[in-house]
């Protein structure tokens, strides 16, 4: 099970029995860890979806240079195949909260196994967790509550689709629960905002394009300390159009200020800004302004 100092657990019943755990569904389990016993802190890998309900105060976790302001509890989603943990092999913890496990297998023919990668939060890294408020945490503990049940029932034809539509609805309430943690951090949000357009301004106007490339989303997140997908989302939320839809706008921007610069060919312009071809920039700048940069020259 040991991968130098990341323990693998590939199954859902591998799992719960670290954990002492009762295996009601070989695909999906509920765990309260105010039951299970102490466990060592280590690094994890599993093969399966994982969503941990921390029932710790958050206020002293960072968001940036931001602290947390919800203390209720966090959701972190981890993907299959994502490590997460403390690399700290040696000390035991008494844990707490939940923990609802499926693995991928059991959404196979399902609505949601066609839908699950929609979820973008399953890609989020650790520190851009779902904070709860209250009466959140009790509708997710209800989503909890209502996917036990069913697991608690004996197996039949029906027990699969409940079981996954109780998983769906709970997923459905943690993207309106993200939107929500969207806006209520607008002042955060608003500083990444800030942030990017000025290292897309700062990329564009560089040599940057020549020397590294198109701008790309995963650049501007690895520069602010967010996975692609929570920026994504965050970028969508705030201004409306996607990351990659922005970047394009702005760069058109740019290369119509150029297009004007007599000194300057197409072929150079489109260089300057990243384009590995020249063919590849006229057909996006025609797509965004509705004419090819030769046209948009002539016709100003």
């Amino acid at each position: 099970m040991k991968n130098q100092e990341v323990e693998i657990y590939n199954t859902v019943s591998e799992y719960n029995k670290m954990l002492n755990h009762e295996t009601l569904h070989p695909l999906v389990s509920v765990i309260d860890f105010s039951k299970s016993d102490p466990i060592c802190q280590h690094l994890r890998q599993f093969g399966f979806y994982t969503v941990f309900l921390k029932d710790v105060m958050c206020g002293d976790m960072q968001y940036g240079k931001h602290s947390y302001d919800y203390q209720e509890g966090t959701l972190v989603f981890i993907a299959p195949g994502q490590t997460y943990g403390i690399s700290n092999a040696g000390t035991y913890i008494q844990p707490a909260g939940f923990a609802l496990i499926f693995h991928p297998d059991l959404l196979k023919g399902t609505n949601l196994g066609k839908n699950i990668k929609d979820y973008n939060f399953f890609s989020y890294e650790v520190h851009e967790a779902l904070h709860l408020s209250e009466k959140e945490r009790e509708i997710i503990l209800e989503c909890f509550k209502n996917i036990k049940h069913e697991l608690e029932q004996t197996i039949d034809k029906h027990s699969k689709s409940l079981i996954v539509n109780n998983i769906e609805l709970f997923l459905n309430y943690c993207m309106r629960f993200y939107d929500r943690q969207f806006i209520t951090r607008d002042h955060i949000n608003q500083g990444v905002i800030g942030k990017f357009e000025s290292l897309l301004n700062d990329y564009l106007t560089s040599e940057k394009p020549k020397n590294i490339g198109f701008p790309m989303v995963h650049y501007f997140a690895e520069q602010l300390n967010l996975s692609a997908n929570y920026f994504g989302d965050l970028i969508k939320k705030e201004l409306g159009v996607s990351a990659q839809e922005f970047i394009h706008n702005k760069l058109i921007d740019v290369a119509k200020d150029q297009i004007f610069d007599s000194a300057k060919s197409i072929s150079e312009i489109s260089y300057n800004l990243g384009f590995k071809y020249p063919q590849h920039f006229t057909r996006l700048f025609k797509s965004k302004v509705g004419v090819s940069p030769s046209e948009y020259k002539s016709l100003n």
